[in-house]
């Protein structure tokens, strides 16, 4: 991707997210029974499109890695695994402050929240572990990235499978006009945001790997004590 690209997605995204937030804010309808407070529905829903998505990333780029054993592929479950964890943060405290003004309480052992913050710790725990594991953390890493992808299901699935206060999935296509809009110019938004910090990212941790591939090379040949 070039950098006129990138700047291209940029502008994109800053005009998008004007154009979203007056949507949201001046131009959607009051909800019927949560008012104002509905609007903070256009921002869980949208990061946790993309929490699946970087989940699904880090968990196919680590299988990639398990099978080839290449940096390039690490380097794409690494930027991935990050920003899942910086997703999933943000469902997290904007679906409770959502929930308290639909439930009356900040956070309960539904299905749904329960499965999502058992998601948003595997891959906290694969960042952790890529952190602080040391040699071999990379192989350990893509087992629990893995793991957490194969999960991904049973959340979105969690609303059906078991009796929950979360809104089904089927809530999305009754949204009057104004309100559907502005939730899927959230959704894409939020989409070109995460392309434009994954691409960023991945170009990092490439930077990274080449720099300690260089040191360990020049250990090696003695040029470095």
């Amino acid at each position: 991707m070039s950098r006129a690209l990138t700047f291209a997605m940029a502008a994109v995204c800053a005009a998008l997210f004007a154009y979203t937030q007056y949507l949201i804010f001046y131009v959607a309808p009051l909800d019927r029974l949560l008012l104002f407070s509905q609007k903070i529905f256009n921002y869980p829903v949208p990061c946790a499109f993309m929490l699946f998505i970087a989940v699904i990333t880090c968990g196919v780029a680590s299988l990639f890695y398990l099978k080839r054993r290449e940096g390039r592929f690490d380097d794409v479950a690494v930027a991935a695994g990050e920003l899942s964890v910086l997703l999933g943060a943000i469902v997290l405290i904007t679906g409770s402050i959502w929930g308290r003004a639909a439930w009356g309480v900040w956070w309960t052992w539904d299905a749904r929240l329960t499965s999502s913050l058992r998601l948003w710790m595997s891959m906290l725990a694969y960042v952790l572990v890529r952190k602080y594991g040391g040699p071999g953390s990379e192989r350990i890493g893509a087992g629990l990235a893995v793991f957490a992808a194969i999960n991904i299901p049973l959340v979105y699935f969690s609303v059906r499978i078991w009796r929950t206060l979360h809104p089904k999935t089927s809530v999305v296509p009754t949204l009057s006009g104004d309100m559907r809009q502005a939730l899927w110019l959230s959704v894409l938004l939020f989409a070109i945001f995460f392309v434009l910090l994954l691409r960023a990212r991945v170009a990092t941790a490439r930077a990274e790997r080449r720099l300690h591939e260089v040191y360990e090379r020049g250990l090696d040949e003695g040029i470095l004590e």
